[in-house]
């Protein structure tokens, strides 16, 4: 057996390791559904916003969310979560997580409910990068 360090993977190479993976994963995660959901906000005919997620299994994982400039202080940002979060519900979730570096949204997404629940320092250089996450159950 030899090994080889390739420090530009062709897309070939990255899916080929990446099919594996899901190949070994699929007899403890293959019946667990999963699908892409997106929300944006419009004005005009200009996307203005948007959150786009995955849900799989009974979690909601958001991907990103962006809101321009010209919308930011106008709640677009929070009433796109809270869409996406009753969509979410009414698939079957009931948490929901999302990664943030320090320079973006933490505050934001913890005045959404989010609590943070693991933060890594120096990622990937000087920032920190926090998970948080949130009960989408009412209790």
């Amino acid at each position: 057996m030899e090994y080889q360090l390739d420090i530009e993977p062709s897309d070939n190479n990255i899916n080929e390791i990446r099919d594996g993976l899901i190949k070994h994963n699929t007899p403890f995660l293959g019946g667990i559904p999963k699908s892409q959901v997106g929300y944006y906000a419009i004005e005009g005919e200009k996307k203005v916003g948007g959150i786009i997620a995955d849900i799989w299994g009974n979690w909601l994982l958001i991907k990103f969310l962006w809101v321009d400039d010209s919308v930011r202080g106008k709640q677009v940002g929070s009433e796109l979560i809270k869409l996406l979060e009753a969509h979410a519900v009414s698939e079957g979730c009931k948490s929901a997580l999302v990664d943030t570096l320090s320079f973006q949204a933490k505050p934001f997404y913890e005045k959404q409910g989010y609590k943070c629940q693991m933060v890594l320092d120096n990622y990937p250089m000087d920032s920190k990068l926090s998970f948080l996450t949130k009960s989408l159950v009412k209790e």
